[in-house]
């Protein structure tokens, strides 16, 4: 019989992304378009514009998500990344104008790849 192994909301954590990529000529539009659509493709969600988030049962299995991530950094990008554990992101709280709206859940099952 399998057993499920629960996932520990301390060792869980979410990879936050933040930045700021320039859009003032054709190159750098497509650069942005091409470093928002590399963060879809790794399973990251958008909270906001330029803030993207995923959940990992463990810091190593987002280490390398993160070389991934440097690596597709924009020539001229201002990236920052930074993780928190699940149990300090369901402490978020979110607003849209005065309502309070839920946060994003940690995914009921695990992407395989």
């Amino acid at each position: 019989m399998e057993r499920r192994q629960k996932i520990s909301g301390y060792k869980s954590m979410w990879l936050m992304v933040l930045f700021d990529l320039p859009v003032d000529t054709k190159e750098a539009r497509r650069n942005y378009r091409q470093f928002r659509k590399a963060l879809l493709r790794k399973g990251f969600t958008q909270l906001q514009l330029s803030v993207y988030a995923r959940f990992f049962r463990s810091e190593e299995r987002a280490e390398p998500i993160k070389v991934h991530v440097r690596a597709c950094i924009p020539p001229d990008g201002h990236v920052r990344m930074f993780s928190v554990t699940n149990a300090q992101f369901a402490k978020m709280e979110s607003y849209y104008g005065q309502k309070r709206e839920p946060v994003e859940k940690k995914p009921k099952q695990m992407r395989l790849f």
